[in-house]
C-alpha cells in the first residue's frame, strides 16, 4: 500500500509541475506584447512524436482556466488525433465552415474544460496546404480572433509538411516544440528557416520530455492548507527548502507527466 500511495503522490506532483509550466508559458505569451497581443498561435514541431499535441492541450487548458474563451483548431488534417483524444466527434469541421456548408457555432464543440472549445477537421481533406493558404482561411482567422480570446492551431511537423508555415504566415505567433535527443540540429535549423521564410513569428521553443523535479516539497507546497498560526518555528527546526524558481523567459521546458490526463499512460503526440 505504501508503494501505491507514493506512486500516486509522485504522479500528482508531476502533473502539477506540467500544469505550472504550461501556465508560465501562457503568461510569457500573454505579456510578450502588451500593445499588440498574441491571440492566435500555431503549435508545430520538426518531426513526429515530439509532444506537440500534449503541449497544445496543456497550453489551451492554462489559457481557458485563466478565464479566457479559447478555441482549439485541428489543423493536422493528415493525422487527426484531437477528436479521439477528447472523445468529441462532430458531423462538421473546418472545411464545412470555410465553404459555408455549416455555421461556425454548429461545428464548434465544448470540451470538458469551461471556456475551452474545439473545431475538428473532416477526414481526407485534399490538399490541406491549399485550404489553409486560401483567402477564405485568412478571413476566417480574423473572424475567429473577434470571437475568441485565443485560438490555438495544432499543425503537422513543419519538417514534414508546409502546413505550419502556411498558417504561421497569418497567425500572431508560432511555437516550435522540440524533444531533446529526438531531432537533429540540422533538421531543427531547417524547420526554423522554413518558418522564417514564410514570415511566421516564432515566439518561442518549448522543450518536451524533460525530467521533472519529482520534489515532495513541490507537491506539499501546492496541496497543504494555509497555516494561520503565528507561532514561531522551533529553534532547532531545519530551514525549509527553497521554492523552485521558474525562469522568466519565452522558452519554457515542459516536464512530461507519467500519466498526463487526458492522454492516458503513453501520452499524445
Amino acid at each position: 500500500m505504501a508503494k501505491l500511495t507514493t506512486g500516486k503522490r509522485r504522479s500528482s506532483n508531476n502533473l502539477l509541475e506540467v500544469q505550472n509550466a504550461a501556465k508560465t508559458m501562457f503568461a510569457n505569451i500573454r505579456f510578450q506584447s502588451i500593445d499588440d497581443p498574441i491571440k492566435s498561435i500555431v503549435i508545430t514541431s520538426t518531426v513526429p512524436n515530439e509532444g506537440k499535441t500534449t503541449t497544445m492541450w496543456y497550453l489551451a487548458q492554462a489559457a481557458a482556466t485563466a478565464g479566457n474563451r479559447v478555441l482549439i483548431v485541428e489543423s493536422d488534417m493528415r493525422r487527426r488525433s484531437i477528436a479521439k483524444m477528447l472523445n468529441l466527434h462532430s458531423r462538421y469541421g473546418i472545411r464545412a465552415v470555410l465553404t459555408g456548408e455549416c455555421p461556425l457555432d454548429k461545428a464548434v464543440m465544448q470540451t470538458s474544460v469551461d471556456g475551452l472549445y474545439f473545431l475538428d477537421a473532416e477526414p481526407s481533406i485534399p490538399n490541406p496546404a491549399d485550404l489553409l493558404a486560401s483567402k477564405s482561411m485568412r478571413n476566417f482567422h480574423e473572424r475567429l480572433k473577434g470571437s475568441y480570446d485565443y485560438i490555438i492551431f495544432d499543425t503537422p511537423p513543419v519538417g514534414t509538411f508546409v502546413d505550419a508555415a502556411v498558417l504561421g504566415s497569418i497567425t500572431d505567433g508560432t511555437i516550435l516544440v522540440v524533444r531533446p535527443n529526438s531531432v537533429r540540429r540540422a533538421e531543427l535549423l531547417r524547420a526554423k528557416e522554413q518558418l522564417d521564410s514564410a514570415g511566421a513569428n516564432i515566439i518561442g521553443i518549448c522543450s518536451t520530455f524533460v525530467e521533472g523535479t519529482g520534489s515532495e516539497y513541490y507537491y506539499s507546497y501546492y496541496t497543504k492548507e494555509e497555516d494561520t498560526s503565528n507561532a514561531p518555528a522551533p529553534v532547532d527546526a531545519a530551514p525549509a527548502p527553497a521554492r523552485p524558481q521558474v525562469p522568466d523567459v519565452p522558452v519554457k521546458a515542459v516536464p512530461t507527466p507519467k500519466y498526463p490526463t487526458p492522454f492516458g499512460k503513453h501520452g499524445a503526440q
